[in-house]
């Protein structure tokens, strides 16, 4: 098994959920250590998707190790220097705003903050109905950062959501894989 520590951090973006946690598992498989950290949204939140309590079984089972679920959690990830690469998937439009303008109040984005410290990469899966609208100069502002990569994306729905972009989230391990080589997997934009 691969040596590299790897911090996963799920967002909300629920109908991303199970082909998320399909390459999460792989990354499980794969990785000896796998790190799970679930945002509020995604620990306390039933849809229509599931149940929060049977995603968070699901990720805590995979990993073999409790998510870090709270800020206060997160905050040692920089100063222990416990992570290798942080991939946060699906990396929503509220929190790409939020990395883009330095905000931590979630655990997320503190994780984030803690991680990037030690000048490591941050790897981002974008799941976003706004990303080439709001949350579009924020995708441009994270892309000119260092240390900062992202899962290739594309529209999703060009036609009924014009402004949406997921990442393929199937190309989660082999970014990783790039990320920790210090380069942006190829193409980044997807034709849909």
């Amino acid at each position: 098994m691969k040596q590299e520590r790897v911090g996963f951090a799920f967002c909300g973006s629920f109908c991303t959920h199970q082909k998320v946690l399909r390459e999460y598992l792989r990354l499980t498989e794969e990785y000896e250590t796998v790190v799970p950290i679930v945002s509020e949204a995604a620990a306390a939140t039933d849809t229509r998707f599931g149940t929060a309590q049977a995603f968070l079984a699901a990720v805590e089972q995979a990993a073999g190790r409790e998510a870090i679920r709270t800020i206060r959690a997160a905050e040692p990830i920089g100063p222990r220097k416990l992570l290798d690469i942080l991939v946060v998937a699906p990396c929503t439009g509220n929190t790409l705003a939020k990395l883009a303008g330095g905000i931590t109040d979630s655990v997320v984005t503190m994780a984030a903050k803690a991680h990037l410290r030690n000048r490591r990469p941050v790897l981002l899966a974008i799941a976003s109905n706004d990303a080439l609208s709001a949350n579009a100069e924020n995708i441009g502002r994270l892309m000119a950062r260092r240390d900062y990569y992202f899962v290739p994306f594309g529209q999703d729905d060009p036609e009924n959501k014009p402004c949406s972009l997921v990442a393929d989230m199937t190309r989660i391990p082999e970014a990783v894989e790039a990320a920790l080589a210090g380069r942006q997997l190829q193409p980044v934009l997807l034709r849909t």
